[in-house]
């Protein structure tokens, strides 16, 4: 028995891990108790399994290691980025963009529903945190289109499949830990998963599209007495012309004395966007009524975090700037933008601060009871397990992908995504390395599995966070007066599924289809290690390298390719000086060497060489 557990401490480890995270307790005690445990199971039984490579003095390590963590720049990014996600859902965006876009999308079946995605697409780029984005678009949306007699389970799946795509769209705090686990660019990481989030917001519009074909009672309209701000799209078309035309005037004209093309690029989209700005803002305090007031509205609105989110992401996809940086400038952003709108306060700030300290020794402690964990896994021959129980599935990497999605897929039911990160990523990595996988395209794969984590039940946070804000029982509408039924949580299960089979196929594409992530690799030329030929110049073989012979005798001794040193060969000649004048140090000078014999063999470089 203790021969079986000794040779299986592995399996056995994880297995006991794994099952007391699904159990509830709190990840980062379980991982570091684990590990010390376990740790003292594998130095008792390292005498029994030469397998086992743990001895005591091994934990003093543990500091250094932990020590790691706290000066990881990475990392630093997670509080910049939660903080300003913090902020913008403090300052009311979300309520701003949802008004505004459903405004601007109400004429068409569908329109609230396209609104709901679109402003999750955008929060996500701007807030990153699925909880602020489904609970506010909740709190916001789900009134609204109930009242407009959408379908239940529409409306819940709409709203908690949109507020999960802060996950997958950059900056997203999965994105930031997938590039620490695997050792890559957080910025690499960024442009990698930018197509495939376009993918699955494209993904999630047609789907809608599709049920207002089938099922429009499901999706209707918005009606006429509810467009507040009525018509006026040909204005807004007209300053979207107007805008890209000055672009193209500052990028030409104005700033062509500007050197670096990405700051001319930067300088004339500035010029652009904020030239449109100032005139829907003069429209508005002065009343020039020179545009509509729906162009004036969606200019207003949409244009300060759209400048946001070109300030985290243009910045770092131009490479002006590095997430770190990035991040920074996006907390600062939108301290400014919620201090323009008279919206931040001292208890703002207070709360953003304190729910940002909170999340980020959440990470840190998870990250610490990882390392605890790994220790001792990686001592009892854990990576080499893995690694033989994944490298031996059929259909190489394909296989590898498909069933590390499943594994994924089912963890994500029942963890959370830093538990997964943490936990299973530095465990994949390796092995995915070594089937010669690319890892920014590996990291964005598990990172859109993530995503669907949150939506899976039956501990789909994204559930969970719609649950808490959704009316469980009948409600008074405060704009009809209507009494209406409240929303069931088989309503929100039944509405979410759809989107699962969505993000599932959006995984299987980017798996079929790697070059949606390997743009990130730019135009970079590629070389084959196949095609790459060294040719090593061959001793006393004539020419070496061009150069005239090292101490060559004439009777096939090595010379190495060199000149002769000395400046006279084995035969008394002059030998080439290379241009240089002959070396005098002022006194007499020695003999040239005699001529070896002619029977003299080749020289032995196995020996020391014989000093006479």
């Amino acid at each position: 028995m203790i021969d079986f557990i000794a040779h299986n401490l592995a399996p056995i480890m994880f297995t006991t891990v794994m099952l007391m995270l699904l159990l509830g307790y709190p990840v980062a005690f379980t991982l570091a108790a684990g590990g010390l445990i376990y740790f003292a199971f594998g130095v008792e039984l390292s005498a029994i399994s030469p397998e086992i490579r743990l001895f005591w003095p091994l934990l003093q390590s543990h500091p250094d290691r932990i020590y790691g963590i706290m000066y990881n720049d990475t990392l630093l990014s997670i509080p910049f980025f939660t903080l300003m996600g913090l902020i913008l859902e403090r300052s009311r965006m979300a309520e701003d963009l949802l008004d505004t876009i459903g405004q601007l999308f109400g004429p068409i079946r569908g329109g609230l529903a396209y609104a709901v995605i679109l402003v999750g697409a955008l929060l996500g780029a701007t807030t990153g945190v699925v909880a602020a984005s489904v609970m506010a678009m909740g709190l916001i949306s789900l009134p609204i289109m109930l009242r407009y007699n959408y379908n239940r389970p529409l409306v819940a799946g709409t709203i908690a499949a949109s507020g999960t795509l802060a996950q997958i769209v950059p900056p997203s705090l999965v994105l930031i830990v997938m590039a620490d686990q695997l050792g890559r660019s957080v910025g690499d990481m960024y442009v990698g998963a930018l197509y495939p989030a376009l993918l699955i917001i494209s993904a999630y519009c047609l789907y809608i599209f599709v049920i207002t074909m089938i099922k429009p009672q499901w999706a209707p309209a918005l009606p006429l007495e509810a467009r507040t701000l009525g018509g006026g799209v040909t204005s807004l078309f007209v300053m979207l012309v107007i805008s890209v035309a000055l672009y193209f005037l500052g990028h030409e004209v104005l700033f062509t004395g500007i050197a670096s093309p990405e700051w001319r690029l930067v300088s004339a989209l500035a010029f652009g966007v904020f030239s449109i700005y100032l005139i829907a803002l003069a429209n508005q305090k002065f009343g020039l009524n020179i545009i509509s007031r729906l162009a004036q509205q969606v200019i207003i609105v949409l244009i300060p975090p759209l400048a946001l989110i070109f300030l985290v992401l243009g910045t770092i996809f131009l490479g002006i700037a590095t997430p770190t940086e990035g991040g920074a400038m996006g907390a600062a952003g939108a301290i400014i933008m919620a201090a323009m709108k008279g919206r931040m306060s001292m208890a703002t700030m207070k709360h953003a601060l304190d729910a940002t300290t909170k999340l980020s020794a959440f990470v840190m402690m998870i990250l610490i009871g990882a390392r605890v964990f790994g220790l001792t896994f990686y001592g009892i021959n854990g990576n080499v397990w893995i690694e033989e129980l994944l490298t031996a599935l059929p259909g190489g990497e394909y296989g590898f992908l498909i069933v590390v999605t499943i594994i994924v897929f089912i963890l994500g039911c029942f963890i959370d995504f830093f538990e997964i990160a943490f936990i299973m990523v530095p465990l994949l990595a390796p092995v995915a390395d070594k089937l010669g996988i690319d890892l920014v395209w590996f990291g964005v794969i598990l990172g859109i599995n993530l995503q669907t984590s949150f939506l899976t039940p039956p501990f789909g946070f994204s559930l969970f966070y719609l649950r808490s804000i959704a009316p469980a029982g009948k409600w008074k509408d405060k704009v009809t007066g209507k009494t209406m039924d409240g929303m069931k949580t088989l309503d929100i299960y039944k509405g979410v599924f759809p989107y699962i089979i969505i993000q599932f196929l959006a995984i299987m594409v980017v798996i079929a289809f790697p070059g949606l992530v390997m743009r990130y690799k730019g135009d970079a030329p590629t070389i084959n290690p196949a095609d790459v030929q060294i040719e090593v110049p061959g001793f006393g073989q004539g020419g070496g390298m061009t150069l005239p012979p090292l101490g060559s005798d004439g009777n096939g001794a090595p010379n190495f390719g060199l000149p002769p040193l000395g400046g006279a060969n084995g035969n008394g000649a002059q030998a080439p000086a290379m241009g240089l004048p002959p070396l005098n140090l002022g006194g007499p000078q020695p003999a040239p060497a005699p001529a070896a014999p002619a029977a003299n063999p080749a020289t032995d470089l196995s020996q020391p060489p014989v000093i006479r």
